[in-house]
């Protein structure tokens, strides 16, 4: 009876299958395991840097971006960009703000109805008119930041403390930041909306292809403009967290939200040519762009390195960059070991 040797070489085949299987991997869970590895090394670099006040004050700070994360990410599902998110955020902050002195819901109600009419008047020029949505939310950026500057006068807007509005963005539930319950909950809704829903299959189907998604029958327009729409909402969110947090409507801030919105999304697997993604990688990506940074706040208390805001801006678009070539590259390998 014959024998197969022991250390028989692995077929092209083989090995073309195991690449394909481990690129696959790599681009589904590879943040969450380079998440794993950050909070690893960090645990046992820095003292009391797990603990609970540090991880749930790191998440709180970053709950802004984390919004505008989620609204991006449907977004570039769908093939399309939004780079208006910051400056709606702030124009939101600035409404909140003078509209605070009527209490939460009031005050963050109408920086949610504020983000989403812009959002919709995106999404509005983008399925109508065909504009493209760089050019149509780049447009928006500039208006929603000089809306922002006018209804501000050029300065911040103080809320009101006697309305109990600061405590959406300064109280806490169960030990927990208020913030931090809002980031959740609207990612756990958007994992339940693109995976258990029909609205969730378009998304993606657009993305992939909206010459077949249009000849299937699929309302293409109409989901364009609800996804712009809710990344609006979403960014109005979280301009009333920026008002509640810091005490005032800010017309100045959300500058580079965009693209740390698009960092997130992308780190977390999200292609930028649509059709794939997934609204819990995305989290995770907000996860581990905001705990790095957060590291680098320890790191400069060490002594060691001295890094300032304009460094942590140029590392972050350098870690973009990487991830983007190193998404490209996984790609390939999986597109080439399957023959496509």
């Amino acid at each position: 009876m014959a024998t197969v040797p022991a250390n028989r070489p692995l077929s092209s085949a083989t090995r073309d299958r195991l690449r394909a299987r481990t690129a696959s991997l790599l681009q589904r869970q590879g943040v969450l395991i380079a998440l794993a590895l950050v909070v690893l090394i960090a645990s046992l670099r820095y003292d009391n840097w797990l603990s609970f006040g540090n991880i749930s004050n790191a998440i709180a700070a970053n709950s802004m971006v984390g919004l505008a994360a989620l609204g991006m990410t449907f977004v570039i599902m769908t093939s399309g960009i939004d780079l208006s998110v910051g400056s709606v955020a702030a124009f939101a902050s600035v409404i909140a703000a003078q509209l605070s002195s009527n209490g939460i819901v009031v005050g963050v109600g109408a920086a949610v109805l504020v983000g989403l009419v812009l959002g919709f008047i995106n999404g509005l020029i983008i399925t109508q008119l065909g504009i493209l949505p760089f050019i149509t939310t780049l447009a928006m950026l500039l208006g929603a930041r000089g809306l922002a500057l006018m209804f501000a006068n050029n300065q911040s807007v103080s809320v009101s403390y006697d309305s109990g509005f600061t405590t959406f963005g300064q109280g806490d539930f169960l030990g927990l930041p208020l913030p931090v319950w809002v980031l959740f909950g609207a990612f756990g809704v958007g994992i339940v909306v693109l995976n258990y829903t029909r609205f969730g299959r378009h998304v993606l189907a657009v993305g992939g292809n909206e010459e077949a998604a249009r000849l299937m029958g699929l309302p293409v327009d109409r989901i364009k403009l609800v996804v712009y729409t809710l990344s609006g909402a979403l960014a109005g969110l979280a301009g009333a967290i920026l008002a509640s947090k810091f005490g005032a409507g800010q017309p100045t801030e959300g500058n580079g939200w965009e693209l740390s919105a698009i960092a997130a999304v992308v780190v977390g697997g999200t292609l930028l040519t649509g059709g794939v993604g997934s609204v819990w990688s995305s989290l995770i990506g907000v996860l581990l762009l905001g705990l790095i940074f957060n590291i680098l706040v320890f790191e400069n208390a060490l002594g060691y390195v001295s890094l300032s805001a304009s460094w942590q801006t140029v590392i972050r678009g350098a870690f973009l960059l990487i991830v983007v070539l190193l998404q490209n590259r996984l790609a390939y390998r999986k597109k080439g070991a399957s023959g496509g």
